[in-house]
């Protein structure tokens, strides 16, 4: 309305008072035009300027040039730039600032050599407009070519120069040279620390930004929630969630960022109960909403745990306070997921028609879950219904289609992966590569690996997993002497698998001594499943006293697995007593099956101590255990 009335006042003045009315007015009336984005009366009033002869000033160009860049009407402010003899800084700003604030930087780069070739002298407004796309692009040289030009024009010491140095440099990954400016700076405000304390965090130094949190206190500046949230994602990142929320509890009003830095958090480190509690307590304040990010975190956490009342609470949270089509191509994933996981297949297929079609997440998630609960068909009847859709397969969908194939269905896919542009995609090859072993097919899985150019450790890992499959101990150990020349280092999956390899090919000696060098040569601390293959290693060799010596040397308890394993053995070759061992072991890992005390009364039978068997039959029968008896289906004459 300012405008309108203001142009109106304009358009209506006199011819004979309008060099009056300019002086006065105009200047005012294109500011309107400028700050409120009123492109057609800065329109209407470039009509007036021009008949009232007043369309070759370059005081008033200037600002028309303004109007049209603020209201993203390029063509005309380039034309009117063109045209105009005398560019002063403020025409050249203008078009900059057009360039800057749309991410174009070869325009705005190319805007501000032309300055400098056309004598401009260039000033504190100049400079952050440029700082700003190179920051956007990591455009780390030409970002240090404006910070010479900086020093060279004497605005170092300008305070917004400063800050858009310290953000370009931070993210452009240059963050010694961003300190180096922070700590140059004459000045420093609040800004100037939150800048460089997100500046580490963003280059993954999370314990550099805490040490500049505490200087920052130090120094006499007080944060402000933007520094809090910002040390809350650096405690977070280093998994010192506790400490991140000891600094939630100084934010006086938490936003919904600050809720969210602390979920995902505690998600992150796979405390994902707490970040369950911490969404609660956020929903029961009732101070904020959840926004996407927030859903998308937490919903995370339900999938990971398999929470499926949390999820459907979160589910109707997420369309209560989000558009249903932004929720679910936000959140849809990781519900489809969790539905599928948890066999809700009738809301995993709801929730999928409610996602965008042409979205190949919604198609992967779908065809995953179905893998994973080993739903080969409706796995393979999703892939197939979107190759007609014209949607593009990726990298994941092939890697999570794959190992349901059948072998033939899976040799079409290799071909197609051969003419494709997935040829390079390492997790499809690796997919490959374990349905090759899968089907007995341990020939064109070491063809595959062979030929691949990018090897990661799952591609090692597959391929020794293969190779013990099928009993070939020996080759999956001369694989693991080759990852070391290639410059990869096993990790405990790689070890898994080799100890599997040696035991199914009867490799005990072998296989014990890489136990050995995964802890010794190697620093690996042993999980359950390497003291598991170890002990099915040497009671796969007849080797059960030995066996038993390792189980009890074993720096964490022994699972049932073990004893099972153990107990197996000792059946087989008649070691009564290593058997009663075994089962003395299972009957308090599992104090409900009764097939554990049918066996150790069994055992002690055969030891000849009848007492203790008898003992072990009372105990069944006053906790109540039976065991189902047999039967047959074949009646007898």
């Amino acid at each position: 309305m300012r405008v309108w009335s203001c142009y109106k006042k304009f358009s209506s003045a006199p011819a004979t008072n309008v060099r009056t009315f300019l002086t006065f007015e105009i200047n005012h009336l294109l500011q309107l035009c400028s700050n409120f984005k009123a492109i057609e009366q800065g329109k209407q009033t470039h009509q007036q300027i021009i008949v009232h002869g007043h369309g070759h000033n370059p005081f008033i160009i200037t600002k028309l040039i303004r109007v049209y860049a603020e209201c993203g009407n390029i063509k005309s402010a380039r034309y009117l730039f063109v045209e105009l003899s005398q560019r002063n800084v403020f025409a050249w700003t203008a078009m900059l600032s057009y360039f800057s604030r749309n991410c174009l930087i070869e325009e705005c780069v190319s805007t501000y050599r032309e300055m400098k070739l056309d004598g401009i002298l260039l000033d504190g407004y100049v400079f952050p407009l440029v700082l700003k796309v190179c920051a956007k692009f990591s455009s780390l040289a030409t970002g240090e070519q404006v910070h010479k030009d900086v020093v060279v024009c004497g605005a170092e010491w300008n305070l917004q120069v400063g800050h858009s140095l310290i953000d370009m440099y931070s993210k452009c990954g240059d963050i010694q040279s961003a300190k180096r400016v922070f700590d140059l700076m004459q000045e420093k405000d609040l800004l100037s620390w939150n800048l460089i304390i997100s500046g580490y965090v963003s280059n993954e130094l999370p314990d550099l930004a805490v040490g500049m949190f505490g200087l920052m206190s130090m120094e006499g500046c007080q944060p402000d929630i933007v520094t809090f949230n910002t040390v809350m994602d650096a405690y977070c990142r280093m998994g010192r969630c506790d400490e991140a929320r000891k600094i939630f509890m100084l934010i006086k009003d938490p936003s919904i960022i600050s809720w969210t830095t602390l979920i995902s958090g505690y998600s992150r480190i796979g405390e994902h109960n707490h970040a369950l509690d911490i969404f609660r307590e956020m929903i029961n304040r009732g101070e904020v909403c959840p926004d996407l990010d927030c859903l998308s975190s937490v919903l995370a956490s339900c999938q990971l745990i398999g929470d499926l009342r949390s999820a459907k609470e979160i589910h109707a949270q997420g369309i209560k306070v989000e558009w249903p089509f932004s929720f679910y191509r936000s959140s849809g994933p990781a519900l489809l997921t969790l539905y599928t996981k948890c066999g809700r297949i009738p809301d995993a297929r709801h929730v999928f028609e409610l996602m965008d079609k042409t979205d190949v997440v919604a198609w992967n998630s779908m065809i995953h879950g179905f893998a994973e609960l080993g739903m080969k068909g409706l796995a393979l009847e999703y892939f197939k219904n979107m190759i007609p859709m014209g949607i593009k397969i990726n990298g994941t969908t092939l890697s999570s289609v794959l190992p349901v194939f059948d072998l033939k269905y899976g040799k079409q896919i290799h071909a197609y992966i051969l003419r494709s542009s997935l040829w390079d995609v390492t997790p499809i090859w690796n997919a490959l590569i374990y349905m090759y072993s899968k089907y007995g097919c341990i020939g064109n899985a070491l063809s595959v690996f062979s030929h691949l150019a990018h090897k990661d450790i799952v591609s090692w890992n597959t391929i020794i997993g293969g190779l013990g499959m099928h009993g070939l101990g020996q080759d999956a150990l001369h694989l693991l002497e080759k990852m070391s020349h290639y410059g990869i280092r096993p990790n405990a999956l790689t070890f898994t698998s080799v100890l599997s390899a040696c035991s199914h090919a009867g490799l005990v000696d072998e296989g014990l001594d890489i136990f050995h060098r995964m802890v010794e040569e190697f620093g690996l601390n042993p999980r359950m499943e390497h003291f598991t293959c170890v002990v099915d290693l040497l009671t796969r060799a007849g080797r059960l006293e030995d066996a038993t010596s390792f189980i009890g040397k074993m720096c964490v308890k022994p699972n049932k697995h073990i004893w099972g394993s153990l107990l197996a053995a000792a059946l087989a070759h008649q070691k009564v007593s290593i058997g009663v061992l075994a089962s003395e072991n299972l009957v308090e890992l599992e104090p409900e099956n009764p097939g554990h005390y049918i066996t150790l009364s069994n055992l002690y039978t055969k030891a000849g101590r009848l007492s203790d068997a008898l003992a072990v039959r009372k105990i069944m029968e006053t906790r109540g255990l039976v065991k189902d008896s047999g039967c047959s289906w074949v009646e007898g004459n």
